[in-house]
């Protein structure tokens, strides 16, 4: 029974922690096809946010949540702006540089890559000049779950359940709003959606800032849990890029899918081995496995069998 419940509880951290680190990342990757390595600092951008908004400003801690995810998007908003679309505003509001002058990142892979880390660098750096090697940390808040000997977070399960609640939200806005069907016309196909009057570039300064917003809310989430140093992002960053990999092309179905086969492996090794590390180098398996066997990742896989189903009938 004991066991039973650790393994549980076990999936259900691991489960949280790959869907909330992957959520943002699969938006700015899956859709709109930027590899944004500095996604593990923009989480680090939402972790800090909130806990100086709660520890320095005194804020309640879902205010100071918000407070993170805010800044967060906002941050994304400019870094989408100037570095990956390539536009700067000038004084009147009128962009100074125009698509005729710089190449969006968008769909340019390996620049996107070298623009990001080099991003990523800079805001390591930058939080260990302002905010030295730490900062004070939040309480974890609801206490622990008392079974047998052993107690577990109620803060973490609590984390489970926003997980599955952040993908319910975010199928919803992506699949049946007008916003989320402009973002889908935007991606497949930019001069039609443009020509048939959706504003492509405000679109995708959007879309970057919910991706951005949502690694903003992973650190928020986090912030209570974990110790508040600039490197923390790193944490993240492997975890969400496999979840991106092996869930495949579709982004809600497949950070759950994945989520859900990667949480179960790093769980039922963690509790097998009573080792995390193993856990982790299980899942990293796991992904290098399904890269090997399912190149499309899982919802490609789902897809072809389907589109084979539907040939021979």
């Amino acid at each position: 029974m004991v066991n039973g419940l650790n393994l549980a509880f076990q999936f259900l951290d691991s489960f949280a922690f790959v869907v909330l680190a992957a959520a943002g990342l699969a938006i700015i990757f899956g859709i709109m096809g930027v590899i944004n390595l500095a996604h593990g600092e923009f989480i680090l951008v939402g972790a800090y946010a909130t806990t100086v908004s709660a520890t320095s400003l005194g804020l309640p801690l879902p205010l100071a949540m918000a407070a993170g995810v805010l800044v967060t998007a906002l941050f994304g908003v400019v870094v989408e702006r100037v570095i990956i679309s390539g536009f700067v505003p000038n004084w009147i509001g009128q962009r100074t540089v125009g698509r005729d002058l710089v190449e969006p990142l968008y769909d340019r892979l390996a620049d996107s890559m070298v623009a990001t880390f080099g991003l990523s660098l800079i805001m390591v750096q930058g939080a260990r000049i302002r905010f030295g090697n730490s900062i004070d940390q939040i309480a974890t808040p609801f206490g622990n779950v008392a079974y047998g000997e052993f107690s577990y977070s109620t803060y973490r399960l609590v984390l489970a359940g926003v997980s599955v609640a952040l993908l319910v939200v975010v199928y919803y806005v992506f699949t049946r709003t007008d916003f989320g069907t402009r973002v889908r016309a935007t991606m497949a196909d930019e001069q039609t959606a443009r020509a048939l009057g959706v504003d492509t570039d405000r679109t995708y300064m959007l879309t970057f800032g919910i991706g951005s917003g949502l690694a903003g809310l992973t650190g928020a989430l986090f912030a209570p849990v974990l110790s508040m140093q600039p490197t923390l992002g790193s944490q993240f960053l492997v975890e969400a890029f496999v979840a991106v990999v092996v869930g495949g092309p579709s982004v809600v179905l497949g950070t759950a899918l994945s989520g859900g086969v990667l949480g179960a492996v790093n769980a039922t090794v963690t509790n097998l081995t009573d080792s995390t590390t193993f856990g982790r180098i299980a899942l990293l398996l796991t992904a290098i496995l399904a890269l090997r066997f399912l190149p499309d990742g899982i919802t490609g896989f789902v897809e072809r069998v389907r589109t084979r189903r539907e040939e021979g009938e």
